[in-house]
């Protein structure tokens, strides 16, 4: 290998194929040989992408590097020869940031190196780092897909488990919550729900292809730990396709909830406009400048016109309460 070594690289580690790791410096790397064990490489190509330096110091073909240097990138998995190409997804727990704002990893496997490439932090290859640094990290590098795939779909789990617990939330608010927060907070989840389902659909049909067709790379117990890491992400998605539909279920009883607020209401003003409606004919009539207007000389006159309006008002009410309108 070349003496170079890009900027963007976060970690060299020689895996000890027992659990454990050492770390090796950069300068080292051109010297490392595969018996001395599993490589690991990990590089931030945010900035920076090494793609020379892929295709010359490490010797990978230029799709490979255009893989793993990519801006967008989808979740798939590709069998080259005896090797493998995998891009995956992981929920986005980094702080201040969107959980369903889901980070990439870019990863080339072969049986005795595996090349990692990110262009943000995934806490679930800190968490792989954490292990092997603690001897009881992967001991090859289809146990190491199998780790990260199982640490991807523990934090997508995780995601969906808080998902529901809002929507339960927000199903269990008490009704005089105003409508337009609760609204907001569904309008919010949904968003999170379609983002964070954009990619682990695409995931499981990835982790099925690896199990489906392992190659040499995987043992049979690796291939059947992929098997079961497809099922669980497969689980995790119907479950966000059955908390969509409870979210649209919701914001249905929540427009309806809305509509009925607003129809109430009309209802009331139109019952104050119907029984003040004869009461405005009254004083319309009798405010009229007009001679021979009745009790314009008595003094009882206003008493008079009063019972008259408070009587007219009694009986709309009795009637409206006959015909059940209030």
């Amino acid at each position: 290998m070349a003496s170079t070594t890009p900027e963007g690289l976060l970690h060299a580690l020689v895996l000890d194929r027992n659990g454990g790791a050492t770390r090796i410096e950069p300068a080292g790397i051109q010297n490392w040989q595969p018996e001395d064990g599993l490589l690991w490489l990990h590089l931030d190509v945010a900035e920076r992408p090494p793609g020379e330096w892929m295709r010359t110091a490490l010797g990978l073909q230029s799709f490979v590097v255009e893989a793993l240097n990519a801006d967008e990138t989808r979740p798939r998995s590709l069998e080259v020869g005896d090797c493998l190409l995998t891009v995956l997804r992981g929920v986005n727990m980094n702080p201040g940031d969107d959980p369903e704002d889901m980070v990439s990893i870019r990863l080339w496997i072969e049986r005795d190196r595996i090349i990692s490439t990110r262009r943000r932090k995934l806490l679930s290859v800190q968490d792989m780092k954490t292990h092997l640094e603690q001897g009881t990290g992967p001991k090859s590098s289809g146990d190491f897909l199998a780790q990260l795939i199982a640490r991807l779909a523990d934090r997508i789990g995780d995601f969906v488990d808080a998902i529901e617990d809002r929507l339960s939330t927000i199903e269990e608010a008490e009704s005089d919550d105003p409508v337009q927060v609760r609204r907001r907070s569904l309008a919010g989840l949904r968003r999170q729900i379609a983002a964070v389902r954009r990619f682990v659909a695409p995931q499981r049909d990835a982790l099925d292809r690896l199990y489906r067709n392992p190659g040499s790379l995987l043992s049979d117990t690796e291939s059947n730990r992929l098997r079961e890491e497809a099922d669980r992400v497969t689980r995790y998605l119907e479950d966000l396709d059955l908390a969509r539909e409870r979210a649209v279920v919701l914001q249905e009883e929540l427009m309806n909830e809305l509509a009925q607020l607003q129809n109430t209401r009309m209802y009331v003003l139109s019952v104050v406009a119907a029984i003040f409606l004869p009461l405005t004919f009254v004083t319309g009539l009798l405010g009229m400048n007009v001679g021979g207007l009745p009790g314009i000389e008595s003094p009882r006159g206003f008493i008079i016109a009063l019972v008259i309006m408070v009587a007219t008002s009694a009986v709309m009410l009795v009637y409206f309460r006959f015909r059940k309108w209030l």
